[in-house]
């Protein structure tokens, strides 16, 4: 097989070498409980307290206001839960409908146990109308939950506008950070968030690790009890390897934030421009002007995401697709159900997410492959003789049975 092509960073990355060099002492010869007395645990104990502050250091924070966690999704359910029970009076959720399924399932949930959720809308853009959190903020809303960076399509909502909405209110405000921290600065110190989330594996550290950010003073109660770890916030005995792991890759992501902001913006800027210019009926999904600088969704008419990616595999690509197939039916994602892509473009998403170890001949090699793999697909589609006033998604197109 050829050598691997990698375009699905938004998915997980690679662990970063400096990174796993890091991590090994703490998986062999370092094996103590941090927890413990003696002097053995101390350097593991040191070893925290390190992680912490390169965590703190990316993220604009301080030591303290940073809790490690499993991954992102504990981080998420550990900052609404943990506001709701510190509220219990207040009965309000606000979100978006192109969260993350870690958040959005917590609101389908929150919804069956009487929470009113409220879900805000995006434009053909996926862009957000603040006009619409303004109003649906009231005194009986106990928090405010709206991605940083959108996973699928790169969009960067205006978290700071958002916070300050928040804050003139008094409502507590989370947001996921899993696909921005690491691409795009971040100040903590003067962005009105109470609560953000992060994941090691989405910056070349490994699976299993996460943080949370928890401002001072924000309302807080803990999701997971019993021992004193993480400051009293979360018990369970600390996963020293992965948690050592998250502080040596924030430290590199630093360290290359200008490098994810230009070579690699560069480089998804060209594989989006050469693509368009030679694939007929091709668009970019999202907002280009406030997006991930390494995240490119690009949709094609008649042909399925499914499809692409199987086809790309035989190249040794790796992408993602915006269409999931779930219980035999293929159906778009939420993100771009929720941006009104049309159904002839929506089933033929792709996103194709670079990092910091994507080379140009990565690039070349997507566009060399993928203008004959959609024509191909093109040539197969059952939809493209349809007539424009025909819905493809519709009975009438799929004529399969009777009904």
């Amino acid at each position: 097989m050829s050598e691997l092509i990698y375009f699905d960073n938004n998915a997980t990355t690679a662990i970063a070498p400096e990174v796993l060099e890091a991590m090994l002492p703490y998986l062999s010869a370092q094996y103590a409980n941090p927890s413990s007395m003696y002097s053995f645990a101390a350097v593991s104990q040191d070893a925290l307290i390190v992680a912490h502050e390169q965590v703190a250091a990316l993220l604009g924070a301080k030591p303290g206001e940073t809790m490690m966690t499993s991954c992102g999704t504990e981080g998420d359910s550990t900052a609404i839960y943990a506001a709701l029970e510190a509220q219990p009076d207040k009965r309000r959720f606000i979100t978006t409908r192109v969260e993350h399924p870690a958040v959005l399932a917590v609101g389908q949930h929150l919804e069956k146990k009487g929470y009113d959720v409220v879900y805000l809308d995006v434009d053909a853009k996926g862009r957000l109308d603040l006009d619409q959190l303004r109003d649906s903020l009231n005194g009986n809303t106990a928090l405010v939950s709206v991605m940083f960076a959108n996973n699928e399509v790169g969009n960067i909502y205006p978290v700071a506008e958002i916070g300050a909405l928040c804050r003139e209110r008094g409502v507590p405000f989370h947001t996921d950070a899993v696909q921005a921290v690491g691409k795009v600065p971040i100040n903590l110190a003067d962005l009105p968030v109470d609560y953000l989330s992060l994941s090691g594996h989405k910056l070349h550290a490994p699976k299993g690790v996460g943080c949370l950010y928890i401002r001072v003073g924000a309302p807080y109660r803990p999701f997971l009890r019993g021992g004193h770890q993480e400051y009293g916030r979360r018990a369970g005995t600390q996963a020293v390897p992965n948690i050592v792991a998250l502080g040596k890759a924030c430290e590199l992501a630093r360290q290359h934030l200008e490098e994810e902001n230009t070579r690699v913006r560069a480089l998804r800027d060209d594989l989006q421009a050469r693509l368009l210019a030679v694939i007929p009926d091709a668009i970019v999904n999202g907002d280009q002007e406030q997006r991930l600088p390494n995240t490119l969704n690009i949709s094609f008419k008649y042909v399925e995401g499914e499809a692409i990616l199987l086809m790309l595999d035989q190249y040794n690509i790796c992408a993602s697709s915006g269409s999931a197939c779930t219980s035999g039916s293929l159906e778009p994602s939420h993100e771009l159900r929720a941006m009104g892509v049309p159904f002839t473009y929506a089933h033929g998403s792709l996103r194709l997410s670079l990092s910091r170890y994507t080379s140009q001949a990565d690039v070349d090699a997507v566009v060399d492959r993928l203008p004959a793999i959609i024509a191909r697909l093109r040539e197969l589609s059952p939809y493209r003789n349809l007539p424009e006033s025909i819905d493809p998604g519709s009975c009438e197109a799929c004529g399969a049975c009777a009904g």
